[in-house]
């Protein structure tokens, strides 16, 4: 079973369960969004001794975590889980890290990010627009597919462009995503 070497930052004992049966790791838990001043400390102090990933559930309060602990903790690498990997079995349940199969958790830390404040912009509003991943009709839909081929999350039209500077996502790989994405489109007009 592969060893991660920095501390997962997750969300509480279900999805520290569901990792443990993926890959070899230590986790840290939040315990929900409401995280206390003594865990961001803890998480922080970890981060300098051995690295942490955050890697929180592809909701809007696993987004809302990953905020405040990147936050706190700048150097923190980041994985993302697609929303469709993180679906319960069972109606009713709210998606999470804790309903992933182990191969989908390996990939996602398989692909680990790390902000980067100064990173130059690489991709432009007026690429996005192009790509039609803001300010038209599919472009939820787009970004969710861009963020699930990257394995950088969805975020919202505004953040779109800070999210793809932060983890310094190349124009052709931004390219070959988009060329994706126009391809299932075209094949589901079809």
């Amino acid at each position: 079973m592969k060893k991660i070497k920095e501390v997962l930052v997750v969300e509480g004992k279900d999805d520290t369960k569901q990792i443990n049966r993926a890959v070899n790791a230590d986790t840290i838990e939040t315990r929900g969004s409401a995280i206390d001043e003594d865990t961001l400390a803890l998480i922080a102090k970890l981060a300098d001794q051995r690295g942490v990933i955050i890697f929180t559930d592809p909701d809007f309060s696993g987004e809302k975590i990953r905020k405040i602990v990147a936050e706190a903790v700048p150097n923190a690498k980041h994985a993302f889980l697609p929303k469709a990997a993180g679906r319960p079995d069972k109606a009713g349940g709210s998606l999470g890290v804790e309903h992933a199969s182990p191969e989908a958790i390996r990939a996602a830390l398989d692909h680990v990010y790390t902000e980067t404040d100064a990173a130059p912009t690489l991709i432009t509003h007026e690429d996005l627009m192009a790509a039609g991943l803001i300010g038209g009709s599919g472009s939820k839909a787009r970004r969710e597919q861009l963020g699930e081929l990257l394995q950088i999350g969805y975020v919202n039209g505004k953040q779109l462009e800070k999210r793809l500077r932060m983890f310094s996502i190349q124009p052709a790989d931004f390219a070959a995503a988009v060329k994706q994405i126009r391809e299932r489109e075209n094949a589901h007009e079809q």
